[in-house]
């Protein structure tokens, strides 16, 4: 069966004001498979999963951010534009970049696409006061605004805009020709970005407040693993009874064949 072609940088950028882009952090195969099936738009994927040999076979037609903990593909500008190489080899479509404007300056002279970030960002979020909200003052909103030119200018196509007021957001994205991808900062940008975990109900922990539950997945794998828990303690009660094996579980042999090979020992 032939696969379906995936978008490219160009037909993103041409899709900006036409319709919202949908995007997920997808972390195994099978949330890989489900949003090729889907049809979600863009996909942002561990570095390990982009290097499974079979992830393409599962997401095909999927535009393809690889992303991580900062720093987890080199600290300096040449570690990182090598990583980049390999990924993109290994069919990234696009890299995502928290370091500085001048590493996102250098991957853009190779013509490797970028995906930056701003608001709060994780890696950075000791200068912005911690894992807040960003922007929620004239002076904030500025500096988000700022950011992002200095991103555009930089050469990244596309911005993850990550917990900014979405007026803020909104206006932003109306003074830039890149994609925002907007992580809790509204519908005024250009693509809704949430995690599988959260989609899916799998995050045990704090929710944040942009997620938005689907399904609870998380109950459905607690069920699952009670009756792995059930068989598993089943069986072992077996082996200490003698109720397994039983005969059937067992190869057999010919009672004469048998005869001869105990009067050979």
């Amino acid at each position: 069966m032939r696969k379906p072609a995936r978008p490219t940088v160009h037909d993103l950028l041409a899709m900006k004001g036409k319709r919202q882009l949908s995007m997920l952090r997808v972390v195994t195969l099978d949330e890989a498979a489900a949003a090729e099936a889907a049809g979600i738009d863009m996909i942002s994927v561990p570095y390990e999963l982009l290097f499974d040999p079979q992830f393409r076979d599962a997401a095909p037609g999927r535009f393809a951010i690889p992303g991580g903990d900062y720093g987890e593909i080199g600290a300096t500008t040449d570690e990182i534009l090598r990583s980049a190489v390999k990924m993109r080899a290994a069919s990234a479509d696009a890299i995502y970049c928290a370091a500085s404007l001048q590493t996102i300056r250098r991957l853009r002279d190779e013509y490797i696409p970028v995906c930056g970030h701003t608001g709060l960002i994780p890696s950075q979020a000791t200068w912005t006061g911690g894992f807040r909200a960003v922007g929620k003052t004239a002076e904030t909103a500025a500096f988000v605004y700022k950011q992002v030119k200095d991103l555009e200018a930089a050469g990244a196509f596309c911005v993850e805009i990550e917990v900014v007021p979405a007026d803020v957001a909104a206006a932003i994205s109306q003074l830039t020709p890149m994609l925002l991808l907007s992580m809790g900062a509204g519908s005024g940008c250009d693509a809704q970005y949430l995690f599988s975990e959260d989609v899916l109900g799998l995050n045990r922990g704090h929710y944040p407040r942009h997620a938005k539950v689907y399904r609870n997945l998380a109950a459905e794998y607690d069920r699952l693993q009670a009756e792995r828990i059930a068989a598993f303690s089943e069986y072992a009660s077996d082996v200490v009874s003698g109720a397994y094996p039983e005969n059937r579980h067992s190869v057999s042999i010919d009672p004469e064949e048998l005869s001869r090979f105990l009067r050979s020992l």
